[in-house]
């Protein structure tokens, strides 16, 4: 299957759909029209006209028309989301690596009826691939005498997921 790389300024270029309106500019100018057929059509007297229903419809109208307004090349509405995310986020960041591994905790031993009964503190374990013991001064000098020994050369190569293959080849003379 053959893929295409879209240059960036394909994607971040606004649809424009009727002038200069993109879609989000649309649908915040049509909820007055919605919003003043809800209010003409739902509250009372149903279907007349009533002074009260004005304020009503033209409060919704301002709003709409204030969050369709461009500031800076950007929808007001966008801005107010984007404050609104940033003002959301956390304020501080704390180092906690949640982990259980090697760290003493009092942990209660429950009985069989079901009740907590203090217990002395244990050490929690978590399933750990096995750590290999270092090698001895004497073993290394041994490996290094004979790799030098016997002329070997080391070579690397980059795995394919970003590994490293190391390899020993004998050199040939």
């Amino acid at each position: 299957m053959r893929s295409e790389v879209i240059p960036a300024q394909i994607t971040t270029v606004e649809d424009k759909i009727a002038g200069n309106l993109n879609l989000t500019q649309l649908l915040l100018l049509m909820i007055p029209v919605f919003w003043t057929s809800f209010v003409y059509a739902a509250l009372f007297p149903a279907m007349r006209f009533s002074l009260y229903k004005v304020p009503l419809v033209a409060l919704v109208f301002v709003f709409c028309i204030v969050l369709s307004l461009r500031i800076k090349g950007k929808v007001v509405f966008n801005w107010l989301f984007i404050i609104f995310r940033y003002n959301r986020r956390p304020r501080y960041y704390i180092f906690n690596k949640n982990e259980a591994f090697l760290r003493v905790l009092d942990l209660p031993a429950i009985d069989k009826e079901g009740k907590a009964v203090s217990s002395k503190p244990t050490l929690v374990k978590d399933s750990v691939k096995e750590v290999l013991p270092l090698p001895s001064i004497e073993n290394l000098i041994k490996f290094e005498n004979f790799l030098s020994s016997q002329k070997i050369r080391f070579s690397f190569k980059q795995a394919k997921e970003g590994g490293l293959d190391v390899a020993f080849e004998k050199e040939q003379k």
